[in-house]
């Protein structure tokens, strides 16, 4: 059996951690041959041959021996010209970029069905953890209800060392930059965006339906205050960066980024540290739960391995889901219950609550409960930005379903 030949774009630490298990994997019969960079005297941890290295994206792109291209880059912009280009000359691809996948992806699939060629990204989401292929395939049904959880390990790493070790946010924040969880500017992380992107690319294989990340309100980690968490503590909750995708009727679906008090019994609950877990819920199976690594070289990198080798038996997303008859429709026009912790902010002026259900106030900080409608938070969003506010999500749907 000959060996898949590969051009990959990008080496830095998941870049580094492909090459590496591609080299381990005695079953991969594949062969990283070109290896583009954009800076080629940059020093690596990984030692690789000189003559494999290239700053020229048309020495892969333009190679007719290289059979696939993995992508692995930072710049989403690059990216999405890399990976355009290799569709276009039916190159198939593997790419962990998230944030590019989430912006072009409609175009990307039209592409793919052009030029017959495929495109796989299972390590743009949840690292380690399978959930594209196995919303692609094993829920491959109408019956899906919801896929909920923590999608971005780093947030998960500051917020479970506030909530498990008493670390105060901004120490923790700084050990996540130490050990290489969070960046030196962390706000793609801690703001929401790369639970955003993950979000958006899960919700075309759950439910078969493309929206914008501009559409969805994400709120992020960034202003927790320590009354947030003292007020978790004392309700026996913690505070987690949620993403989810829910049915709330036959006819429509809703989805947000937000933090939110979760309670033991939540399978989310023990999910610390640079984790991620998935919840899927569906109408015949109750609940099912996917845990693993969400990020880091290795774990993306066995990710990315596994895409390789599903391309070694001709695999392919089939999107089968975009032909149902009847997919439901995004809405925002639903009803959350949450909370608003604020100091100076006329939060009442600024936001219309349906109802209010407590109302805290005192010299040093307030908070109200009551319910909004999503459409109102999207609305005012801009407003939302203030540093003395938080807010944070109470969990309604399927309350009955989980005693």
């Amino acid at each position: 059996m000959s060996n898949i030949k590969i051009g990959l774009f990008g080496f830095g630490v998941v870049g580094q951690g492909v090459y590496e298990v591609i080299r381990k994997s005695k079953n991969a019969h594949a062969e990283v041959v070109k290896i583009c960079v954009s800076n080629l005297q940059k020093p690596r941890r990984t030692e690789v041959d000189a003559s494999l290295l290239t700053d020229r994206a048309e020495d892969i792109l333009l190679n007719p021996e290289i059979d696939l291209i993995v992508e692995v880059i930072n710049n989403a912009d690059d990216a999405y010209q890399i990976v355009k280009t290799a569709l276009e000359r039916g190159i198939p691809v593997v790419s962990g970029s998230k944030a590019m996948l989430a912006k072009h992806l409609p175009e990307l699939i039209e592409l793919q069905k052009k030029h017959n060629v495929a495109l796989l990204y299972d390590a743009s989401s949840c690292g380690s953890i399978p959930v594209i292929r196995n919303l692609e395939e094993y829920y491959d049904n109408d019956l899906l209800l919801e896929v909920k959880g923590i999608l971005n390990g780093s947030s998960n790493y500051i917020l479970s060392r506030v909530f498990d070790h008493k670390e105060p946010y901004e120490s923790a924040l700084r050990k996540a930059q130490e050990l290489g969880f969070a960046e030196t500017d962390p706000s793609f992380d801690i703001e929401g965006y790369d639970s955003l992107f993950k979000l958006v690319i899960i919700t075309v294989h759950a439910l078969g339906t493309y929206v914008a990340p501009e559409r969805i309100f994400t709120y992020g980690i960034s202003t927790i205050h320590d009354s947030d968490i003292q007020y978790a503590r004392e309700k026996g909750v913690k505070i987690k960066l949620v993403a989810q995708v829910v049915k709330v009727s036959d006819e429509h679906f809703t989805m947000f980024v937000m933090p939110e008090f979760v309670s033991p019994n939540k399978y989310i609950y023990s999910v610390d540290d640079e984790y991620n877990g998935v919840v899927i819920r569906g109408e015949c199976y109750d609940r099912q739960f996917m845990f693993g690594k969400g990020a880091g070289s290795l774990p993306t990198a066995s990710s990315i391995l596994s895409d390789i080798m599903a391309r070694r038996h001709d695999y392919r997303y089939e999107y089968k889901k975009q032909h149902f008859e009847q997919k439901p429709d995004y809405t925002t026009d639903i009803l959350l219950k949450i909370y608003v912790r604020y100091s100076q902010t006329n939060i009442q002026h600024v936001l219309h609550f349906e109802q209010i259900h407590e109302q805290y106030i005192s010299s040093e900080s307030n908070y109200v409960i009551g319910d909004i409608r999503l459409s109102e938070l999207i609305a005012k969003r801009d407003q939302l930005t203030a540093k003395d506010l938080f807010i944070a999500n109470i969990p309604i749907f399927f309350l009955n379903k989980d005693n």
